[in-house]
């Protein structure tokens, strides 16, 4: 819908004549730190103040005023409420969108339905350049976050003006340029559009350096960044780390706040700093490595210098002026790396927990569902590879749910354990550099925050050096990945074939399996399961020999220890979404395969044997060894038993459970 263009800004309802306001590189007058938001409403724009917009904008660099004109006459304006749609994955490039105001969220949805967010953006970033490549679908999906307008410049005017298109085209190719250089990170850098090529000077004990000045993190980051290319594996690669650092983060400010630390401008601008990172804002600014030295510090760091200039821009300051707002005096105060690292971990760590249980629960469903599919093919059961007794396909599956459905239990009292936190801690257990009542009033917010019951270790200085709790983690996630290991070598035996092996089930086909072998088709699936589980499996050993190694007062191996774990949970949820919907879900039953085994099998001797005695038994199954024959067809044979009367031994509920022998 079109309309006059009006410019909205957030402030706060109350005191809002004390509010500290400062005028914005677009003339847009910003009232700052919110805490209770409402929309004030600014003048209609005309066009020449949408045209000095436009302007700013990087798609239209080097654009002549006749060429401006021409664009400001070719521009939609649209508004979208909150959770509108700007465009859908997979839906056609039709236009460029240019935010003007509001916040936009850009995610993708994984072949699972679960979304997963990449960044927002906001006032005068923009989305969909790729729309000049018409047959080019949407690869990812944008959403409204908030009342937004947006300029949208549709396909059209590339065919109006030679000129103009490939200027736009020129700025779109510097931009998708740039972009590239961050394609190893999960986050698409919005920051990547602007970089100028300027820089800031920060100092910390080692001396002055320059830091790129788009960029929020600062010189403890920048050193971090080259002592530790490790990895490759960043902090944003775990969001949940992330928005757990900012829940730690705002539990501080409102505690420091409180006993009279710092000023209200100051608090705010880090709870609104730490409230839009948990929104999914500045991922990409938290860049060191999982694996580091210095037991955490240059994750805290990390977070400490990212909000602190981000609450710097909202109090109306430039990036890296911290007499106004310092990473350690302000955003760490009354903190230690060996606080607040581990009281983030442990919240990242229940939250993903939930995630992993919520995928786990899908695929128990799947399992139970396939039970009942199957509930009425008898086949034989296996012991050490040899025939045992007959049961049902159904109860194989059964199995399999309710051995998985018991480590939904396991990881849930495991997670239980890091409700534990050691936060008023700070160096290493004995509050140094706190205030007395710092402890209480930290965790009081950090209920609040977070949602979550967490209680403050009854001694702290133990609390700082045990990491028994990740242990025991650790020991829960790996006894899943060892039970799924073993439900896919058993998914593998049962398909295997389909002329010479067990062939009681059909997996579904993936994909081609040899590159010499015509026909083969391989269990890639459980394959890929088995080799997580390894991994898995590895990463425990990780955690327990981190833990053993820690020192004194404090385990400087915590990093490995966090790699491993999100390692680890990151990779079972996929894979056991992989085996639901890949596997699982498609799995058929050659049901006439399964019973002409068990009329073939010696085992079925046993199901006989308290009808016809052990003595008749062992006769039946050795003549059955020494012929070839079935013992079905031998008992028939030496007239044992009619066949009505077999058949009825041998039906599936008959087969399946205790009962009383007789015809």
């Amino acid at each position: 819908m079109q309309h006059p263009l009006f410019l909205f800004r957030y402030v706060e309802k109350k005191n809002l004549n004390h509010q500290k306001s400062f005028v914005n590189t677009r003339n847009v007058q910003y009232l700052c730190v919110p805490t209770i938001l409402y929309y004030v409403k600014c003048k209609p724009m005309d066009n020449i103040s949408i045209t000095e917009f436009l302007k700013k904008i990087e798609l239209f660099r080097g654009f002549s005023d006749d060429e401006y004109k021409l664009l400001t006459a070719s521009v939609e304006q649209r508004t979208y409420k909150a959770n509108d749609y700007l465009f859908k994955e997979n839906g056609p490039r039709e236009s460029i969108f240019i935010i003007f105001d509001g916040e936009v969220e850009l995610f993708k949805s994984n072949p699972y339905g679960v979304e997963l967010k990449l960044t927002h953006f906001g006032q005068g970033d923009f989305l969909g350049e790729g729309s000049w490549a018409t047959d080019s679908p949407h690869s990812t999906s944008a959403r409204a976050m908030a009342n937004t307008t947006v300029l949208v410049l549709h396909n059209e005017i590339f065919s109006k003006n030679a000129a103009t298109t490939l200027k736009i085209f020129s700025n779109i190719a510097r931009v998708i340029s740039r972009r590239m250089r961050h394609a190893n990170n999960r986050m698409i850098n919005p920051a990547a559009q602007y970089e100028s090529g300027q820089t800031r000077v920060e100092h910390d004990l080692l001396g002055d350096r320059n830091v790129p000045f788009e960029y929020y993190y600062g010189v403890q980051t920048l050193r971090a960044l080259e002592n530790f290319n490790i990895s490759g594996v960043t902090l944003n690669f775990f969001p949940a780390l992330i928005d757990a650092l900012a829940i730690v983060k705002e539990a501080a400010a409102e505690a420091n706040f409180e006993l009279g630390l710092f000023s209200e401008e100051v608090r705010n601008a880090i709870v609104t700093a730490c409230q839009e990172i948990k929104n999914g804002k500045y991922h990409n600014h938290f860049v060191v490595d999982m694996i580091q030295g210095g037991a955490g510090t240059s994750t805290n760091m990390n977070a400490n210098e990212v909000i602190a200039n981000r609450a710097l821009e909202l109090m109306g300051y430039e990036k890296g002026q911290y007499d106004y707002c310092h990473p350690n005096n302000h955003v760490n105060l009354s903190q230690s790396t060996n606080d607040a690292y581990p009281t983030a971990i442990k919240i990242a760590l229940i939250h993903s927990n939930e995630k992993l249980v919520a995928v786990l629960q899908t695929l128990v469903e799947s399992f139970q569902k396939k039970a009942q599919e199957f509930a009425h093919i008898i086949k034989m059961g296996r012991t050490q590879l040899q025939d045992a007794v007959p049961m049902t396909l159904g109860q194989s599956f059964e199995a399999y749910a309710v051995t998985l459905s018991e480590e939904i239990v396991r990881l849930n009292q495991n997670a239980q354990l890091f409700l534990e936190v050691n936060m008023g801690a700070t160096a290493i257990g004995t509050g140094i550099n706190s205030e007395p009542e710092y402890a209480s009033k930290v965790m009081d917010h950090l209920r609040r925050i977070s949602g979550l019951e967490v209680v403050l270790a009854g001694n702290l200085v133990e609390a700082t050096q045990d990491t028994g709790a990740f242990v025991m983690y650790s020991s829960a996630v790996k006894r899943l990945a060892v039970k799924l290991s073993k439900i896919c070598n058993d998914l593998r035996l049962l398909s295997s074939g389909p002329r010479t092996g067990i062939n009681e089930i059909n997996l579904p086909p993936m994909q081609p399996g040899s590159s010499i072998m015509p026909g083969k088709v391989n269990p890639v699936i459980p394959e890929v399961v088995n080799q997580i589980a390894f991994k898995v499996i590895g990463n425990d050993l990780t955690v327990t020999m981190a833990a053993e190694g820690g020192q004194l007062e404090l385990n400087v191996f915590e990093p490995v220890i966090v790699q491993s774990l999100f390692e680890s949970i990151e990779m079972l949820k996929n894979g056991m979404n992989t085996l639901k919907y890949r596997c699982v879900d498609g799995i058929k039953a050659n049901e006439e395969h399964c019973r002409s085994q068990v009329h073939n099998s010696i085992g079925l001797v046993t199901a006989l044997n308290p009808i016809i005695g052990y003595e008749k038994s062992t006769r039946i199954a050795k003549e059955a060894l020494e012929t070839g024959r079935s013992v079905y067809d031998l008992v028939l044979e030496h007239k044992m038993l009619s066949k009505e009367q077999l058949d009825r031994i041998l039906a599936p509920e008959n087969m399946i459970k205790p009962g009383k022998f007789s015809l």
